[in-house]
């Protein structure tokens, strides 16, 4: 049985599944600090070398709310069942809004100085998930209803100057990951309703990452590479309400899934180090090719195999700072950010496209230990076509074609908050 079975939720201001807000102060600058900024302790997530240039020992709490606007259009939708020469319709609604309002991320960061060259450091966040529900009757429901995914990566990291120009840095990424999926499956009787296919899995595995900070007077050079980390879900696999010739399909039993989260790398630039004014650029590379399809394996059953073929991402960001005053400090910027996902291929439960962001952030230094940030980001997504086609009862006489045609349209808008602490 083929239905979309399982996919991973993406948000409209992210690439792919991935989540880019980890850190307030980055997302007023458009993340363009990255790899190279290292003026807080979320210096840890984007690269760990970057620790050697804080001030003093310090903790970063941060909070992200994201507000997603998300619609699809029926372009038509259309089930082919056995026994009917033609392909038939299907309505319903547009599944309103699936997002919730707002999505919270929050993300924390401890650095600590254990020598004049020797820092360590710990990074709590969220770099992929979030929650995609749509309203029941929603004429893509044998696509998705259902998609909610959670990670935690725990990130115990170190960083050494090696000298006064370069500094490496690296760290272990410990992920745990959470995923809810339901679709509905059609009963060969129209009147008889739908029936629902709902998974669940979860895993714990482990990555790594490592970067090299390079200075050179008022410039700098950061690089960042994060490895993929190699899941196996273990979970529950279930298939109810379908009635006559497919009761025999119902089924609850224990289902594994292997999925691998692509591996990353940033390149950050940075020049007006101890000016009033600095710029900043980055470049980050996410190697989605590797996500080309998901196989369940249900006990006892055939493995179900749900085709993605996601190609590479890139985006390019650049931020401009200003110290207005000794306490207030402005920032702004930009990024372009590419979708992996392809129109055949694309579904509800990842309504994706390519990003501009917007960005505007400022910090406030209420004393010497004590610093707030706040910053808005507005998300503009592109318009993208959906025209995908499953198989549901692959390999029985009931095979049935679902085909889900739509438009997805859909806008961001984030705003981040923190709290910077210096021990």
């Amino acid at each position: 049985m083929s239905a979309g079975v399982l996919a991973w939720t993406g948000a409209a201001e992210a690439s792919g599944f991935s989540l880019k807000e980890q850190s307030a102060k980055e997302t007023g600058r458009a993340f363009a600090g990255g790899a190279a900024a290292a003026d807080d302790a979320s210096i840890i997530f984007y690269n760990p070398a970057g620790m050697t240039k804080l001030e003093r020992s310090q903790v970063s709490l941060n909070s992200h709310f994201l507000f997603v606007d998300s619609a699809q259009q029926n372009d038509g939708t259309t089930l082919t069942v056995p026994g009917r020469p033609t392909a038939i319709p299907v309505t319903g609604n547009n599944g309103g809004n699936p997002f919730d309002q707002p999505v919270i991320v929050p993300t924390g960061y401890a650095a600590f100085r254990a020598s004049d060259r020797l820092w360590f450091g710990l990074g709590i966040s969220a770099p992929f998930g979030l929650k995609v529900e749509y309203d029941q009757g929603f004429f893509g429901r044998y696509d998705s209803l259902k998609s909610e995914v959670k990670t935690v990566n725990i990130q115990p990291s170190f960083g050494y100057a090696l000298n006064d120009n370069v500094s490496i840095g690296g760290g272990v990424d410990i992920q745990q990951i959470d995923v809810k999926l339901r679709n509905a499956l059609p009963n060969l009787v129209p009147s008889a309703g739908d029936g629902e296919l709902n998974i669940s899995g979860d895993d714990l595995s482990v990555g790594w990452n490592a970067g090299v900070l390079l200075s050179f007077g008022k410039a700098r050079l950061g690089a960042h590479y994060r490895s993929k980390v190699s899941h196996r879900l273990d979970g529950t696999y279930q298939v109810s309400g379908l009635i006559g010739p497919l009761a025999g399909a119902n089924t609850r039993t224990f289902a594994t899934a292997p999925l691998d989260i692509p591996e990353s790398v940033t390149v950050s630039a940075m020049y007006g180090v101890g000016d009033r004014v600095r710029l900043m650029a980055t470049g980050q590379w996410f190697n989605w090719s590797r996500f080309e399809a998901i196989t369940v394996q249900p006990l006892g059953r055939p493995a179900v195999v749900n085709e993605q073929n996601y190609k590479d991402s890139w985006s390019g960001h650049g931020a401009v700072e200003f110290d207005a005053t000794d306490r207030l400090t402005l920032r702004a910027g930009g990024l372009y950010d590419t979708t992996p996902t392809q129109d055949a291929f694309r579904t509800t439960r990842v309504p994706d496209g390519d990003r501009i962001w917007a960005t505007a952030g400022a910090t406030w230094k209420l004393n010497d230990r004590l610093d707030v940030n706040v910053s808005y980001a507005h998300v503009f997504v592109s318009e993208e076509k959906l025209n995908r086609t499953d198989t549901l009862f692959a390999g029985t006489a009931a095979a049935t074609q679902a085909r889900i045609v739509s438009t997805n349209t859909g806008n961001a808008d984030v705003i981040g908050t923190s709290l910077t602490i210096k021990l």
